[in-house]
């Protein structure tokens, strides 16, 4: 793990620019303490600093000036927001949480859970009304357990019509009850005059602690005598065991004589930039060394990088995990699926790849998330160890953006696909299965064979995912890489 030593002075002239302000260690914790907490890691860590007035090292000339600024804000999360840069348009993804032990957990793959992944869709932009579609099923939970299919419509919770107000609140019960529905084309090729047809069938589900494998399918298909290795991935969540599953998984790609490899992230909200790292090179294996995304901070941070040691920025393709070699493919070429909801590490990985290797990317365009966050804590040194015992927030700051080896970042409205093809919600077809849609569009193309199948140029609206209503969702992240003192 990178060590940033160098970093010690800026760390040290940063903090002294508040130097004069007590740090209240003798009293109950208070709001202003907090808020300090608060202030003190946006000023030294956040990408945008420059572009926040507020976060200027010298936006404060006494303790008095400061204390009053913190006075204002009756809660963190108000101070917090207040420090964020353009919050539609630029940085639509740090956050606060007052409960760290389940940020931790998240980043270990522990999230509540019922099992059912879903998007939600409207008919039309006018439409208030919201209707479920189950995209997969999470194994040993309790949607597996009471049948729930992929493709499954529901139109309700606890018999309430879901809408664009209730959603949210209904869909984040422990416990509920899904209304199920049959989609309905009413005998046309048009979506204009589609509907969802309300059925008396209804399914209870109930919420666990889970610690979900991102790896849900992995298989090696042999059609036209290709050897097609496929793999769903569903986040890089960036724990020892499944970095190891993810090798081993490589390893019987390569046993099983795999020549492609169809590389599927349509759900993939992103995570451990290391994991990615790790993928990438799995996928490749004839690059180790080279350059696979660089990283750009805030000014302060980019210039102490850049006097002592650039490569401290720079993460290359590595050919081991913790002294493990990598199961790499070798490939020239990967074929990678993608929707909306595949983002932040999901992107780096095609944008990082595609200057070695031709990426055909099939499906619709990715999320829009080039940035990376750490978790910093009320500490002295914002780690872990030494963290305030009196309250547990914690923040997520973006703290750079990655970009490729050609400076290639910014991609901001998503990546676009090369093969654009949607989700069809009432013909999504089976996971892994050959002749589910968007895995057949990547076989056609790797097989030279053609298409049955007729896809449609237009697709429903999908306004949300499962994932909206967890936190944490979404992030791009790396390991708390602070000076050593």
């Amino acid at each position: 793990m990178k060590k940033f030593k160098a970093l010690i002075l800026l760390f040290t002239i940063s903090l002294f620019t508040v130097s004069c302000f007590e740090d209240h260690d003798d009293i109950p914790v208070s709001t202003e303490e907090i808020n300090d907490f608060v202030w003190k890691g946006m000023n030294l860590f956040y990408l945008y600093k420059a572009d926040v007035a507020n976060l200027a090292n010298d936006r404060f000339s006494s303790e008095a000036e400061y204390n009053d600024y913190l006075n204002n804000f009756q809660w963190p999360e108000n101070l917090f927001e207040s420090l964020i840069y353009n919050r539609e348009s630029v940085d639509r993804f740090s956050w606060i949480v007052d409960d760290y032990i389940a940020l931790e957990q998240f980043f270990d793959g522990v999230v509540t859970n019922n099992g059912m992944e879903y998007q939600l869709f409207r008919f039309s932009s006018t439409d208030t009304n919201r209707y479920g579609v189950v995209t997969h099923v999470l194994p040993n939970t309790s949607a597996e357990t009471q049948g729930v299919k992929r493709g499954d419509i529901f139109y309700g919770i606890d018999g309430n019509q879901l809408t664009a107000n209730n959603a949210s609140q209904l869909l984040s019960l422990d416990s509920y009850t899904i209304n199920l529905g049959s989609y309905d084309t009413n005998g046309t090729e048009e979506l204009s005059d589609d509907s969802i047809t309300p059925t008396t069938e209804t399914i209870s589900l109930n919420k666990i602690q889970y610690t979900e494998n991102p790896i849900l399918v992995s298989d090696v298909l042999n059609v036209n005598s290709t050897n097609i290795a496929y793999l769903m991935y569903n986040g890089f969540t960036g724990t020892e065991q499944f970095n190891q599953e993810l090798n081993s998984t490589f390893g019987s790609f390569k046993n099983s004589g795999a020549t492609e490899l169809v590389l599927d992230l349509r759900y993939n909200p992103g995570g451990s930039v290391y994991t990615a790292i790790m993928l990438g090179s799995l996928v490749t294996g004839q690059f180790t060394g080279e350059i696979f995304s660089t990283e750009q901070w805030n000014a302060e941070f980019q210039q102490a990088f850049e006097n002592e040691d650039p490569e401290l920025i720079i993460n290359r393709f590595i050919d081991n995990n913790d002294g493990t070699p990598l199961n790499s493919l070798n490939l020239s070429k990967v074929y990678v699926l993608t929707t909306g909801r595949s983002a932040s590490a999901s992107e780096l990985i095609i944008n990082s790849l595609r200057p070695y290797i031709e990426v055909v990317q099939i499906g619709t365009s990715t999320a829009g998330k080039y940035q990376a966050s750490t978790t910093l804590y009320d500490s002295p040194n914002f780690r872990r160890e030494g963290v305030n015992p009196n309250h547990t927030y914690a923040m997520q700051p973006l703290i750079f953006k990655s970009a490729n080896v050609n400076g290639v970042s910014d991609y901001f409205d998503g990546l676009s696909p090369d093969i654009a093809i949607g989700e069809q919600i009432n013909n999504l077809g089976i996971l892994g299965d050959e002749n589910e849609p968007l895995l057949a569009e990547a076989i056609a193309n790797i097989t030279g064979s053609s298409r049955a199948l007729k896809q449609k140029t237009e697709y429903l609206e999908i306004t949300n995912g499962s994932e909206d209503f967890r936190p944490f969702e979404k992030g791009m992240y790396v390991e708390n890489r602070f000076p050593n003192f």
